[in-house]
C-alpha cells in the first residue's frame, strides 16, 4: 500500500469517527426514526412552520448519517480494492482519486458540523454598501453581489433581492439580498466586513489604478419562535419610490419602505414586494434579524470594532484585499489565506476563505 493511500484512509477513518461522534450516532438515529414516523401522520402538515422545521431536521440528520454510511463503506472496501488493483495502475489511480473526494466530503462535512450556533442553520440576509471611491466603488459593489449570487448558486441556494439602490454611472450604491439554503448564515456570517480592491480603473480614461472599497454585512433570517421585542417609537419609517426594474408600478407609488431603529441606528429597507404593506412586512423581519444579529454580537462579545464602532468604509478596516494589478492576489487579512485565482474567488470560489474564518472563529472559541 503506498503512503498517500494509507494517509488517505487514515484520514476519512479519522473523519468518520469523529463526524459519528458529533453526531452523537444513538441519539441522532433514534430521533430519525422518530421524525419519519411523526412525518407520516396525517395531521403533520396542520402547522406548516413546525413541519417545515421538522422536516429540515430531519434532512440534516439523514444526510449526516448518510454521509458516516458512506465514508465507512469507503474505509471498508478499500483493502479489497487494492488487492484487486495490485500491478495495475489504472485502477490504483482511480482508487486513489476515489479515496481523495472522499477525504475531501469527510473534511467539509467536519467543517459543516462546526455550524452549531442558534441561527447557524437558517437562512440569511447579505448587505453590501459602496464605501469610498465614487463610481469606482459602486462598480465593485455589484462585483460583490456577482460573486456572493455565483458562490450560492453552486451550492445550490436560492437569492432574492429585496432591496437596491444603483449607482449614478455604474454599479450599485447598495444592495440587500436573502439568500436561502442550508446554513447560509452560518457560511456567511464571517463576511461581514469591509472589503478592498485595487486595480486599473475602467472608468479612468488615463488607466490608472485605483483603490476601492465596500461593505458586507450579514444577519440571519429568524423566525417567529425567537422573540425580538422592539418598541415601535424607537423605529422611524420613511417610504420613497422604488428604483430599478419593475414596471410602472413602482414609478407611480411610493411602494418602497426604510425603517431606522434610532437607539442603534440601525437601518433596513425594502423595495422587491408590489405593495408598501408587503414591503413593510419584510422591512420589519429584516429589522428584526439585523437587531439578533447585534444581540448574538453582544453576547459572543466578538463584533469587529469598526462595525460597533460605525467606522468608515475605507483603508484601514477591510478584512480581505482582492488586488487584480499590478498583481493578482485575493488574501484574507485575518487568517492570512491567499490564492493568484482572482477570477474564480470573483465569480463566487470563496470556499477556502469561509472554511478559513469558520476553524478560526471555533478555535478562538475553544481559546476563550
Amino acid at each position: 500500500m503506498s503512503a498517500e493511500l494509507r494517509s488517505l484512509i487514515d484520514q476519512i477513518k479519522t473523519s468518520a469517527a469523529l463526524l459519528r461522534r458529533r453526531l452523537d450516532w444513538d441519539t441522532a438515529t433514534k430521533r430519525l426514526d422518530e421524525l419519519t414516523a411523526l412525518s407520516e401522520r396525517p395531521d403533520f402538515w396542520d402547522d406548516a412552520q413546525e413541519a417545515q422545521a421538522m422536516m429540515r431536521e430531519r434532512q440534516k440528520l439523514a444526510d449526516g448519517i448518510a454521509l458516516v454510511e458512506s465514508l465507512e463503506r469507503d474505509i471498508a472496501d478499500a483493502p479489497e480494492l487494492m488487492e484487486l488493483a495490485e500491478g495495475d495502475a489504472g485502477m490504483l489511480a482511480d482508487l486513489q482519486a476515489s479515496l481523495r473526494k472522499a477525504a475531501e466530503r469527510a473534511a467539509e462535512a467536519e467543517l459543516a458540523a462546526l455550524l452549531s450556533g442558534e441561527a447557524d442553520g437558517n437562512d440569511c440576509y447579505l448587505q453590501i454598501n459602496a464605501g469610498e471611491g465614487g463610481t469606482e466603488s459602486q462598480d465593485w459593489a455589484s462585483i460583490l453581489r456577482r460573486m456572493y449570487v455565483r458562490w450560492a448558486e453552486k451550492r445550490g441556494y436560492s437569492v432574492e433581492e429585496l432591496d437596491e439602490r444603483e449607482g449614478e454611472e455604474a454599479g450599485i450604491k447598495s444592495a440587500t439580498l436573502q439568500i436561502k439554503g442550508e446554513n447560509a448564515y452560518g457560511w456567511l456570517k464571517s463576511e461581514t466586513g469591509v472589503h478592498r480592491l485595487v486595480r486599473i480603473s475602467p472608468f479612468d480614461s488615463s488607466a490608472r489604478r485605483h483603490t476601492s472599497f465596500s461593505s458586507v454585512a450579514v444577519s440571519p433570517v429568524i423566525d417567529d419562535k425567537i422573540e425580538i421585542e422592539i418598541n415601535p417609537s424607537d423605529v422611524r419609517t420613511d417610504t420613497y419610490r422604488a428604483s430599478g426594474a419593475g414596471g410602472q408600478h413602482v414609478n407611480r407609488t411610493d411602494s418602497a419602505v426604510r425603517l431606522t431603529h434610532i437607539p442603534t441606528n440601525t437601518v433596513v429597507q425594502c423595495q422587491s414586494g408590489r405593495s408598501q404593506h408587503q414591503n413593510r412586512d419584510e422591512a420589519w423581519r429584516m429589522l428584526r434579524s439585523k437587531l439578533y444579529e447585534l444581540e448574538l454580537q453582544k453576547r459572543k462579545a466578538v463584533a469587529d470594532a469598526q462595525y460597533a464602532d460605525k467606522s468608515a468604509i475605507g483603508f484601514g478596516h477591510q478584512i480581505r484585499s482582492y488586488v487584480l494589478q499590478p498583481y493578482q492576489m485575493v488574501k484574507d487579512l485575518r487568517t492570512e489565506v491567499e490564492t493568484s485565482d482572482t477570477d474564480g474567488v470573483l465569480n463566487g470560489d470563496i470556499d477556502r476563505f469561509l472554511a478559513a474564518a469558520l476553524a478560526a472563529s471555533v478555535n478562538q472559541d475553544t481559546d476563550a
